[in-house]
């Protein structure tokens, strides 16, 4: 047999941008915003993680506001959700119209010094994570912001000579970086251990989550 390299083990990730999201951007913008303003009415009220300071997180029944710009968005995520589901399961058409989707939708508004620790979502299948605004990145702090994936392979790391420290990517160690920019839209599988890094501007980021999971229509 001819010498061949290939990855015997994968993380799949989905990645798209929502058409025209400079207008759906800017009208979901002031409405987060300002339902930030209002404090505890539209703010989590158990959040699962030790929420740091500078951050807001929302209660998770976004993608059930009726405002034109959010369900557009949701539209987006789920035709985009769907797409990675079908192509990765080998799904018929039929399969798709059987799939039902269950949800908890929220979003992050983080400020200076803000940053989410590293974490998973159990019981779910599907997270997303869409940017609706990146903030500011300072010259001086060129990982502000970043959403971090963190290498599932903990092994992988335990010894780490010349013989493997510079592999490339899909076989490289230690993490995966994701540098939003405005109408991006990232899909990973939920297991996958994941932070966001201290934001240094001086304006806000601000984005949207999902984590979903699935069951057949007619399943026993």
């Amino acid at each position: 047999m001819p010498f061949e390299l290939y990855p015997a083990f994968s993380v799949p990730f989905a990645q798209d941008f929502l058409p025209n999201h400079q207008a759906i951007n800017a009208q979901l913008k002031a409405l987060l915003l300002a339902r930030e303003a209002e404090g505890a009415r539209y703010a989590n009220p158990n959040p699962s993680l030790t929420l740091q300071q500078g951050v807001f997180e929302s209660e998770f029944v976004l993608f059930s506001w009726p405002e034109n710009c959010v369900q557009l968005l949701r539209q987006f995520c789920w035709n985009t959700l769907g797409r990675t589901i079908q192509e990765l399961n080998g799904y018929s058409a039929a399969d798709m119209a059987r799939l039902q989707i269950f949800s908890h939708t929220w979003y992050h508004i983080t400020r200076q010094g803000g940053f989410t620790i590293t974490h998973t979502h159990p019981m779910a299948s599907w997270s997303g994570v869409y940017c609706v605004d990146p903030g500011e990145t300072p010259e001086d702090r060129p990982e502000s912001g970043v959403l971090r994936f963190h290498n599932p392979h903990y092994y992988s790391n335990q010894f780490v000579d010349a013989g493997n420290q510079r592999m490339q990517s899909p076989f490289h160690h230690g993490t995966w970086n994701i540098r939003f920019s405005p109408g991006q839209l990232i899909l990973f599988p939920s297991w996958l251990p994941h932070e966001v890094l201290p934001f240094y501007g001086r304006d806000e980021r601000i984005t949207i989550a999902f984590n979903c999971w699935f069951s057949m229509k007619d399943a026993a």
